[in-house]
């Protein structure tokens, strides 16, 4: 696993990839926070964060099957996967060396927001004036959720060669099943019903963990659609000896 993970790590570092996502992540997420009108901290009076993990969320959805899409499918259309097959590795160690490598990327990009808080903290009347528990919880929910994206792109990018198509369905499966359940849920007339579907989707525990108390149950289904999306990735895979 390691020796794809160094791998993948030093071909986003020799690449222009990671530097673009960052600076996108990173200048959007400026814009909102401090310069367009009625989202930014200044005009909204108050000292928090829910700007940036509002918006978070649906860039993440470009911006992470962005990096996923090259994974499998590069190796596949270049030919290299096949060498890749050759060497003593195992599919699970194939599998969780490109993961980590993708996840790795996104935490470092995610990393730099850390100022924002400190800017809102300091700005605070007075000093210090921010439910930093809701933020860091927001925070571990942010990166959970990364981490499921991350999985869903690495499953679309081991569907097929092409890039194009593996971003199409990453971004796709990433809003079906972050905002899709709570959309469907509010069409069914029965509240126990709209619920429970609303339950079924990322959104919903995302804004749990938001709140700042961390509920294993949140965490779990976080751990549960990633090892599940790596299963199937894994299954893939493995339809080659078929």
């Amino acid at each position: 696993m390691f020796p794809i993970l160094r791998k993948e790590i030093n071909s986003f570092l020799n690449s222009l990839v990671a530097y673009i996502i960052m600076v996108i992540f990173l200048t959007g997420m400026g814009l909102f926070i401090w310069v367009f009108p009625e989202y930014n901290v200044l005009d909204y009076g108050f000292a928090d964060l829910s700007t940036l993990f509002g918006m978070a969320p649906y860039i993440f959805m470009f911006l992470i099957p962005a990096v996923t899409m090259r994974s499998f499918a590069e190796e596949k259309k270049g030919g290299t996967m096949e060498l890749l097959l050759t060497r003593p590795l195992t599919d699970w160690n194939l599998i969780w060396g490109k993961y980590l490598a993708c996840f790795l990327l996104i935490l470092f990009t995610l990393l730099p927001t850390l100022i924002y808080y400190l800017s809102v903290y300091l700005l605070g009347n007075p000093v210090g004036n921010i439910d930093s528990a809701g933020v860091f919880g927001s925070y571990i929910g942010l990166a959970l959720l990364a981490a499921v994206f991350t999985a869903i792109g690495i499953f679309a990018s081991s569907i097929s060669e092409n890039q194009i198509v593996s971003f199409v369905i990453a971004a796709f499966l990433c809003f079906a099943l972050f905002a899709g359940f709570s959309s469907l849920s509010t069409m069914s007339s029965s509240g126990s019903v709209a619920y429970f579907v609303n339950q079924l989707g990322l959104e919903y525990h995302y804004n749990a963990l938001s709140k700042g108390l961390i509920d294993s149950r949140n965490v779990i289904y976080f751990l549960s659609v990633i090892a599940l999306m790596l299963m199937a990735t894994r299954l893939i895979l493995a339809s080659r000896k078929w």
